[in-house]
């Protein structure tokens, strides 16, 4: 019998971490140069902007004209405005009508109920943009195209994956419980909402959280459905014109932007990390 030496597992454990690191280094700067390029840009005058390299330093770091002028003139505080209305209403529908679906697919038996389930994974797999003529259609004869109803609707309706999260929530919730409440005289309707509603903060705290970036960071939707306004995401590209565009103007504007959504993931990511995992184990 044979015995390996131990140095050839301190060189594999050595080389396993050497490529561990140099990965984790590459995909930092991979991240981080676009970034770092973005942020100097932001604080360049036109002519500084057209005349230096990307990562040639602004002459003026207290230079906060782009920022000024992509608050006045580009929109952004008004962007900022409809952007936050637009999330609160689509998230609370979200999660009122995702937690009411994920209940009854998960609580009741109803003939149909394995076609519903299969139609909602179809639906996943469909590319949202090969059913925009008929979403346009649709939209256009309720009388809803150019209005933030629309943009509403189309975030609260159009989110099957928040609904299978829930539903991998609702399938750890034991039956016994509904039973319990039942005997005690309460109703379907005050078993779903002082019951299991409560039961299911983690998967609502991860859904608002996903759903609230992907909603924040949206630009196709607001652009076909809302062109008349602006959210933060469109109001960027009103610097953009027929002969050109105020880059400098666009990256402290892209700045702006970046900065609350950092900031919440920063703030946020272990309630995200912990609520994937504990969804996709359960």
């Amino acid at each position: 019998m044979t015995t390996t030496h131990p140095t050839r597992y301190r060189a594999a454990a050595a080389a396993s971490g050497t490529v561990k690191y140099v990965s984790l280094v590459i995909g930092a700067l991979v991240t981080l140069i676009p970034l770092s390029v973005l942020f100097i840009a932001s604080f360049k005058t036109s002519s500084e902007f057209g005349q230096t390299g990307p990562f040639d330093l602004p002459a003026n770091w207290f230079n906060l004209d782009n920022y000024i002028e992509a608050f006045n003139k580009g929109g952004m505080v008004e962007g900022f405005l409809n952007t936050t209305i637009i999330l609160l209403f689509s998230l609370a529908g979200t999660i009122v009508i995702g937690t009411m679906a994920a209940y009854a697919i998960d609580r009741f038996q109803f003939r149909g109920k394995r076609l519903v389930v299969a139609l909602f994974l179809i639906a996943t797999l469909i590319p949202g943009v090969t059913s925009q003529v008929a979403t346009f259609q649709i939209i256009n004869g309720l009388g809803l195209y150019n209005s933030m109803a629309a943009l509403i609707l189309l975030f609260m309706g159009t989110d099957i994956v928040s609904i299978y999260i829930f539903i991998q929530f609702m399938q750890s919730i034991p039956t016994s419980i509904d039973e319990a409440a039942m005997l005690d005289g309460a109703n379907r309707w005050t078993i779903y909402w002082r019951v299991i509603l409560p039961l299911l903060r983690p998967a609502i705290a991860t859904v608002v959280i996903v759903k609230g970036i992907a909603i924040y960071n949206e630009f196709y939707l607001p652009f076909l459905y809302w062109p008349s306004e602006g959210v933060i995401s469109t109001s960027l590209f009103r610097f953009k014109g027929p002969f050109g565009a105020h880059w400098e103007t666009i990256a402290a504007g892209t700045v702006l932007v970046i900065v609350p959504t950092l900031i919440a993931f920063v703030l946020l990511q272990r309630f995200i990390y912990r609520g994937l995992a504990t969804g996709a184990v359960k």
